[in-house]
């Protein structure tokens, strides 16, 4: 990997970590937890991706291992959100 391919990376999530905290920034908190809940099935494409990092394809062990941490991690931010999600649905329930 070139110096000036690392830096493209880098220019790229430096730029969309901005973008979307600028985005939830101008969420009103009324609409934070639908909106976060219901974006939590997006975790699903990282925990795929995880899946396919940790597999035995000639990967290095560092990227099996960081793709592991990204399964659980994943996975505790699908979980949650779900939990949230049910437990904002059982509030409006009489």
């Amino acid at each position: 990997m070139t110096v000036e391919y690392l830096i493209i990376l880098i220019y790229i999530l430096v730029l969309a970590s901005y973008c979307g905290f600028e985005l939830i920034a101008k969420v009103p908190p009324t609409l934070h937890t639908p909106l976060m809940s219901g974006s939590n099935a997006i975790s699903g494409i990282t925990i795929v991706g995880a899946i396919l990092c940790s597999n035995e394809l000639g990967y290095t062990t560092v990227s099996k291992i960081l793709g592991m941490l990204a399964i659980i991690l994943g996975m505790i931010n699908v979980i949650g959100g779900y939990a949230v999600t049910d437990r904002m649905l059982k509030m409006f329930k009489k």
